[in-house]
């Protein structure tokens, strides 16, 4: 069982391409920025056998729309991952979150009543500050980046993805995550990303995440370039239960970088 993406469920934010595979307990993966749900892709076939999985690519990345005028702030992809569970009529899942997906689950889980039966968090967005200097450059010239030929605005995406990592990953697992901000669509979604990005969509969940309604645990790869080990174990000290393992010689996609550790880690949810 593989990733695929067979199926389109319509959002309030835009047209979502979806997959699911396995039997079992249901299973919810959300991914985060600039991923899609390929980014699980290594680990599904395994979860698959002891689950139902579920994924989907938020609004704006991968094969989801990527329309000029669409909104795809965590605000919206908090609301967007309600309105999937309810397409999946799925009352109760199992969560994994990985970065954005982070503040977007903790939004619906948090702000929308969505129940989780279980729920991982891994190297996740869910606490200020986050962002670069040039992740904040760029929101402000976001203009200036859509002009830019294609060869060198392929050269950012490539170079700001590799900064992710802190081991090497395969070759053709890059060039997926890369290929969706290539089109021209995929273009202007990449920088827009940058541009509705703001830090009071995790500031109005902090003061919750003592209240989380299930039992909650973090994997953090302790090598991430981008949200440093510390801010996972301060997300641990706020969250105030459960677990939180480091994961050595990690960076920012251990889904990608290290899948059977990952895989071992998450064991039986």
């Amino acid at each position: 069982m593989t990733w695929h993406l067979d199926e389109t469920a319509n959002t309030s934010a835009g047209r979502v391409a979806a997959g699911r595979a396995g039997t079992g307990p249901a299973l919810v993966l959300a991914h985060g920025w600039p991923w899609s749900s390929y980014s699980w892709h290594r680990v599904i076939p395994e979860l698959a056998e002891r689950y139902k999985v579920h994924w989907y690519d938020m609004p704006g990345y991968g094969r989801s729309s990527m329309d000029a005028d669409q909104a795809t702030s965590l605000d919206v992809q908090g609301r967007v991952f309600a309105e999937m569970l309810s397409h999946w009529k799925l009352e109760r899942p199992h969560v994994i979150a990985h970065d954005f997906g982070g503040a977007t689950t903790l939004r619906a889980h948090l702000l929308h009543g969505c129940e989780f039966e279980t729920y991982v968090l891994m190297n996740v967005v869910a606490m200020r500050p986050w962002g670069s200097e040039f992740f904040d450059h760029v929101g402000r010239h976001v203009e200036a980046f859509l002009g830019l030929p294609a060869h060198i605005h392929q050269a950012v995406v490539e170079a700001y993805i590799g900064g992710a990592l802190a081991s090497d990953i395969d070759a053709g697992d890059f060039e997926a995550l890369v290929s969706p901000w290539l089109s021209e669509a995929g273009r202007g979604s990449f920088y827009r990303q940058f541009a509705q990005a703001d830090e009071r969509y995790t500031a109005e969940v902090e003061p919750m995440l003592g209240d989380i309604r299930c039992p909650v645990n973090i994997l953090w790869g302790e090598d991430d370039p981008w949200i440093p080990l510390a801010r996972g174990k301060a997300l641990h000290k706020l969250v105030g239960k459960g677990s939180f393992t480091p994961l050595p010689g990690l960076g920012h996609l251990p889904q990608l970088e290290a899948p059977d550790l990952v895989l071992r880690h998450l064991g039986n949810l």
